[in-house]
């Protein structure tokens, strides 16, 4: 660990370890656990683990336990509300905004998409970046911290419910063909127009993770 980033540095780990299961929905953990495994004091695990709780991903206690916050539907379902009160209309402005160097930016985050070779952290990645620089031109920064909020409260249902489709051989089509529909709505430079492409977009990806949220149920 650096020592000018161990809270940064902790945060990342414990983030790491809960978006790839290794820590599961429900589980109870030990700060000094915590502590011992990255070689660091209770203080930085206390700090990242407070950010984690603003990001929705868990739920400290009193003294020195923690547990990762179980999944849950309705928290979803505000998630993707809050979401649509934001995103749709940020676009539809945005649409007007953008410059060449933005439609180019775009257009390489698509192909990005598109590409079968990349594990779960880099599609999570690029995925990120063609919604950043979709909604960055009319974006405050108080909407992107209350985006960023939003999407890494979204991201393990996300991750948890596209990730048993990594394996079809289809999905990396099946990704490119739906940013492509939001890169296509932004092309007409038609603010209505976007806004209702980003809201079916969003529409199709709670729909997704609430499948796959009631699968994990049972």
């Amino acid at each position: 660990m650096r020592p000018l980033s161990v809270v940064e540095e902790v945060t990342k780990e414990v983030r790491r370890s809960i978006l790839a299961a290794e820590l599961r929905p429900g589980q109870e953990f030990s700060l000094r656990e915590i502590a011992d495994r990255l070689g660091v004091s209770n203080i930085p695990v206390r700090e990242a683990l407070i950010r984690l709780e603003g990001q929705g991903l868990v739920v400290t206690a009193r003294g020195r336990s923690a547990m990762v916050a179980p999944l849950s539907r309705e928290d979803l379902r505000a998630v993707y509300r809050m979401r649509r009160r934001i995103e749709p209309g940020l676009a539809g402005r945005a649409c007007l905004m953008l410059t060449g160097p933005d439609h180019a930016r775009l257009a390489a985050n698509l192909a990005v998409l598109a590409d079968a070779r990349l594990g779960p952290d880099e599609i999570h990645e690029a995925h990120h970046q063609f919604h950043l620089e979709l909604l960055r031109p009319a974006a405050t920064d108080w909407d992107l911290r209350v985006l960023g909020m939003l999407w890494h409260a979204a991201e393990r249902y996300v991750r948890l419910s596209f990730g048993g489709r990594d394996s079809d051989p289809d999905e990396p089509r099946r990704r490119r063909a739906a940013h492509a529909l939001l890169l296509d709505a932004v092309a007409q430079r038609d603010p209505g127009l976007v806004s209702q492409a980003v809201l079916a977009h969003l529409d199709v990806n709670e729909r997704i993770a609430q499948d796959g949220v009631a699968a994990i149920a049972g």
